[in-house]
């Protein structure tokens, strides 16, 4: 087999893939270790007998609805190359925006910032990248998923990020200028996690009681101790959860309350400012 018929296979996909011609040059670039201009510059290179033995398990495997980031290992965020693999989400594009919007509200002095539920590390070491004189805290409750942050940080060489094992706010210490979340959010009766690549990640990651709101319910009461005076807190949520984030966030005081749209135009982010002061003249 060379590597044109190889990409005939994406046929294949085609019920189980939006994407099965994308999704068949990136498990060929895994299986061959190559570039996908490789792949076009070189279509008559024939796949060895290992190669092509483990691409037709590859692509058998994403046949049955397998996350491509899960068969190669890897997924690109932002600038980086992450490790992923069951323990915790995979990085999805819309969460750049939440990290685009990091950038803009906190000037890139020094400054402390918290990613809570860090999963990967996408979030924190996406503004570690770009914001060398911040120094990042990133937490997750699951020993799996820190270690693979861990190993994500050593990967692209960042010495401004910290990765802790804790639930939510446990392990931490001291205020933050910007505290970030990506929580679970998704109510345990959506149908679509019956669909798609959330069948092979993790409900605890996932899912949230009170229709989804229940970890940022909390997160937005408990940070309001560890911000400091017009400290701001940074949400992902669902596209139909904006109203009702903006409506738990000034219930609880915060300020300054707005939401932003992703890639497809729904109100994915939210974010707010505490003001100690305001608080105060609230009780």
């Amino acid at each position: 087999m060379n590597i044109i018929e190889a990409q005939g296979c994406a046929a294949q996909l085609s019920t189980s893939s939006d994407s099965p011609a994308v999704d068949v040059e990136l498990l060929l670039c895994h299986v061959l270790q190559c570039s996908r201009t490789f792949l076009f510059t070189r279509r008559d290179h024939l796949l060895s007998d290992a190669q092509q033995s483990l691409f037709e398990q590859l692509l058998q495997r994403r046949v049955q609805g397998e996350p491509i980031a899960h068969l190669t290992g890897t997924r690109g965020f932002w600038s980086l190359d992450l490790e992923v693999n069951a323990t915790t989400l995979i990085p999805r594009p819309d969460t750049e925006c939440l990290v685009e919007m990091a950038l803009e509200l906190i000037p890139p002095l020094a400054a402390r910032v918290l990613d809570l539920g860090t999963g990967t590390g996408a979030i924190a070491l996406a503004l570690a990248s770009e914001r060398p004189a911040w120094s990042l805290l990133a937490v997750d409750r699951v020993a799996e998923a820190v270690e693979l942050a861990e190993r994500n940080r050593q990967r692209a060489e960042l010495t401004n990020v910290t990765v802790l094992q804790g639930s939510w706010f446990e392990p931490v210490a001291g205020v933050f200028d910007l505290i970030v979340s990506n929580p679970p959010y998704i109510d345990p009766q959506d149908p679509h996690l019956e669909q798609g690549d959330v069948r092979f990640e993790p409900l605890s990651a996932l899912i949230a009681e009170e229709n989804g709101l229940a970890d940022i319910r909390y997160i937005a009461t408990e940070a309001r101790t560890f911000l400091v005076d017009g400290g701001i807190l940074l949400f992902e949520h669902g596209y139909d959860q904006a109203d009702k984030v903006r409506q738990l966030l000034a219930d609880l005081a915060y300020s300054d309350i707005e939401s932003a749209q992703d890639y497809a135009g729904n109100d994915r982010i939210t974010w707010a400012k505490y003001h100690l002061t305001l608080e105060k003249e609230i009780k």
